[in-house]
């Protein structure tokens, strides 16, 4: 159980954030009042979004208390494996900023499903709309909220839904009351305050392991060296081989950190083109910590509990005769018995703001697309306080239902991979439409319709099938695989369909598609190293070493 002082510490962390939103949220709205785009300033933040501040908000948006409790998880249970998700995205966030982010600068669009309008057409508009209202609600907070409500149940003793509808309430307050500035400026802090927690715990197990070569050691005489290894032969028993990871990630990756408005939104803010390109840069870069303080200390927690330096007693129990340890609470554990008095605060303190980021971003970006997408299309000439007022009911309506789905969750072995296997069924057609309306001039607005249509039945009927019949030959398809053979039927869908029904450019849509790949390179950027093309090469170079290194 927490102690006193660790409970006023955390206390303290959720007061502080919940007054710096309220403030800086309405500052912003009365700063804005002299203006005449209200809803702009509220969803948006005026677009005054600068690059430190996106990249920051990005990494908040994309780690929340699944990453930090799932992550640890992963670590023990398959070691570095996981980590491929987050250096993966390195190399996405570049495309993001070579590619997809000009377009929805130059385009002023304030939704993802407003792009595709003026790419395809309403009715592509239309579905995204609904899409990414439903996986925001499922993946960013319904995830969130559970591995949120795991580790505050252990720790505080008390009830898993009290607590997280506790925080739930507050982080919605803040968010309805101040919109994206308030998200941003309390996103920033909250991952100064998460990587600080990450690096305690990170540091504390590094301790008490005595370092890498006796984990090393560990598993050497556990036979369990593969666990240090990211890039795993065919037939590995995890269902991720090196080929999955590179051809099933990147359909993942595309729509999470592309396509999806809840982290595009940031990008959307954005001050100018060279602050949407370099924020998610610098994303890429802090996205290279989570392999060695999220997962790495999952990692050691394995090799503490199998030379006694870490009790996993309370995680185990007896199943037809076999002991079988329920790693979901691994990362609570190592708080409570790697840490001292005081520094457990701390880590509360990071959990509640992975939770509290998460549920804000997802929130935000909710409330912009129900607001623009749905409400606006229906009543064209609603006014700015009716937009907002719509947002903010849809983000507690959101919320709510977020609740109601985390028992069916909660059956999920492994939080981590129960959210990518349903990324897995949801993003390939998403990836499809944006990738083939931005690279190929000939893909119509019919085939992006049909596509997203037949695209997105096969993809829950396929998720059923998986679920219900698992021992079927689709239910054996490890679900990397299954991305990458989705998006693939997807894209032969669109280029079909594109020939039946061949494009009809508008003078708008000509303008939003690269002419070649290499167009979107002749913006100059800014000079010196802070250049996105410098920057992005730089990127991808350590990216590779790493991943050679960790092969």
């Amino acid at each position: 159980m927490i102690h006193t002082i660790d409970i006023t510490i955390s206390a303290l962390y959720i007061t502080a954030i919940f007054v710096i939103g309220l403030w800086a949220g309405l500052k912003h709205k009365n700063q804005s009042k002299t203006g005449t785009n209200e809803a702009g300033a509220y969803f948006l933040a005026g677009k005054t979004l600068r690059w430190p501040t996106i990249g920051l908000a990005l990494f908040a948006t994309n780690i929340s208390c699944v990453h930090l409790v799932s992550l640890a998880q992963s670590g023990f249970d398959t070691g570095l494996l996981n980590g491929n998700f987050e250096w993966m995205a390195a190399f996405i966030l570049i495309l993001l900023t070579l590619f997809f982010a000009p377009f929805y600068i130059r385009s002023g669009v304030s939704t993802l499903p407003d792009f595709l309008e003026k790419r395809y057409d309403r009715a592509s508009r239309d579905w995204l709309a609904v899409i990414s209202v439903v996986s925001a609600v499922i993946v960013h907070i319904s995830f969130s909220l559970l591995a949120g409500g795991i580790v505050l149940q252990t720790l505080f003793g008390v009830d898993m839904y009290t607590s997280i509808i506790a925080i739930s309430v507050i982080t919605a307050i803040y968010t309805i009351v101040g919109g994206l500035t308030a998200v941003v400026v309390t996103e920033s802090i909250q991952t100064i305050v998460l990587l600080f927690g990450a690096v305690i715990i990170s540091v504390a197990a590094y301790n008490k392991m005595g370092g890498w070569e006796p984990m090393v050691h560990v598993l050497q005489a556990t036979d369990q060296l593969e666990k240090l290894s990211m890039m795993r032969p065919h037939g590995d028993s995890s269902g991720m081989p090196w080929y999955a990871v590179f051809l099933g990630y990147p359909i993942l990756g595309i729509w999470y950190w592309c396509a999806d408005q809840t982290i595009v939104q940031r990008v959307l803010g954005a001050k100018d083109e060279n602050h949407a390109r370099i924020g998610p840069l610098f994303c890429g870069f802090i996205k290279i910590l989570p392999v060695f303080i999220f997962v790495l200390p999952g990692l050691f927690a394995y090799t503490l509990s199998q030379s006694g330096g870490l009790d996993i007693s309370a995680l185990q129990t007896v199943s037809a005769g076999k002991t079988v340890v329920n790693s979901k609470g691994i990362y609570t554990l190592m708080i409570t018995q790697l840490l001292p008095k005081g520094l457990v605060g701390i880590l509360v303190a990071a959990l509640l703001s992975g939770l509290m980021s998460q549920i804000s971003g997802a929130l935000n970006s909710i409330s912009t697309l129900v607001s623009y997408d749905l409400y606006q299309r229906r009543k064209p000439d609603a006014s700015d306080k009716q937009l907002i007022r719509v947002g903010k009911i849809s983000a507690g309506v959101a919320l709510i239902v977020a609740l109601a789905t985390l028992p069916l969750l909660n059956s999920y072995e492994s939080i981590f991979n129960g959210l990518n296997d349903i990324i897995a069924h949801i993003a390939p057609p998403i990836t499809c439409v944006f990738l083939l309306g931005i690279f190929w001039k000939n893909a119509s607005a019919a085939s992006s319709k049909f596509t997203l249509w037949i695209g997105s039945a096969v993809g829950v009927i396929v998720f059923t099938v998986n679920k219900l019949y698992p021992e079927t030959a689709v239910g054996q398809i490890p679900f990397m695989m299954m991305a990458f053979y989705l998006f693939c039927f997807c894209v032969w869908v669109q280029v079909v369909c594109s020939f039946i029904f061949p494009v009809r450019h508008t003078s708008e849509s000509l303008q939003l598609y690269w002419k070649s790949p290499f167009e979107s390179l002749l913006t100059p950027g800014w000079k010196g190293l802070g250049n996105y093309k410098t920057l992005s090469l730089l990127l991808a170079g350590i990216m590779c070493f790493l991943f050679w290194f960790f092969r």
